[in-house]
This record gives structure tokens, C-alpha cells and sequence, in this order.
């Protein structure tokens, strides 16, 4: 609890010298930064680099929507960029074997549905 330093709250609440109430407000009070905050949301992560990755996100499509609109009429326009990683966020891998997935269950539901309509000699 180094945001406390150089008191140590919970010796002072081994020693008796604050309530358990206490510790536990001292406790809460403590930054988003810090060591509970990562162990509870399971990631290093701080409000900054998430400000910082939605800044260049917004930037990257800023940037297309510019090349776009400056772009000569016979060329096609270019695509937008795909968010950036954040957690939670699938990994790549994970990403392509949930489309995998997705792609033969839909081609399962395809032949299942064929096979109904298709008529049998």
C-alpha cells in the first residue's frame, strides 16, 4: 500500500491503531493504478493508454477519411482501419478460429438445407 507511504495501515491495524472500517476505506481509496486495481481487472492497463489507443484509432480513421475524400474519382476508396487490441479483446488466433467455426457451422447449415429441398432419385 505504497500510496500510503511511509505509513503502513495494515501494521497500524494489527497494532490497533485504526479500526478495520478504516482499513477497509484506505483500502478502497486506492488509486486505479495500483497493484489491486491490475489484480482485479487482470491487465496492466491504465485509463491513459486506453485514452491513448482511442486517439489513434480516431486518428488512423481521420487519416482514411481524408485520403478518401482527397482521392482522385476513378480510384475506389480505401477501407478503415480495424480497431486496435485492447483487453478483452479476442487475440488474433482466437479471432480466426471463432470464424472458422462460424464459417462450417454455416456451411453445415447450408448442406443440412440442401439436402431437405434436394430431391432424392
Amino acid at each position: 500500500m505504497h500510496h500510503y507511504s511511509p505509513r503502513d495501515p495494515l501494521a497500524e491495524y494489527f497494532r490497533g491503531e485504526i479500526t478495520l472500517r478504516k482499513l477497509r476505506v484506505m483500502v478502497e481509496g486506492l488509486g486505479p493504478n495500483g497493484a489491486l486495481a491490475r489484480a482485479a481487472t487482470g491487465h496492466t492497463w491504465t485509463q491513459e493508454t486506453y485514452a491513448l489507443v482511442d486517439m489513434r484509432d480516431l486518428l488512423a480513421d481521420h487519416f482514411v477519411a481524408f485520403l478518401n475524400a482527397h482521392r482522385p474519382e476513378e480510384r475506389s476508396p480505401l477501407p478503415y482501419p480495424e480497431r486496435s487490441w485492447r483487453p478483452g479483446d479476442p487475440s488474433p488466433e482466437q479471432k480466426a478460429k471463432r470464424d472458422a467455426k462460424k464459417a462450417a457451422a454455416a456451411r453445415e447449415g447450408y448442406l443440412d438445407i440442401a439436402a431437405q429441398v434436394t430431391p432424392t432419385q
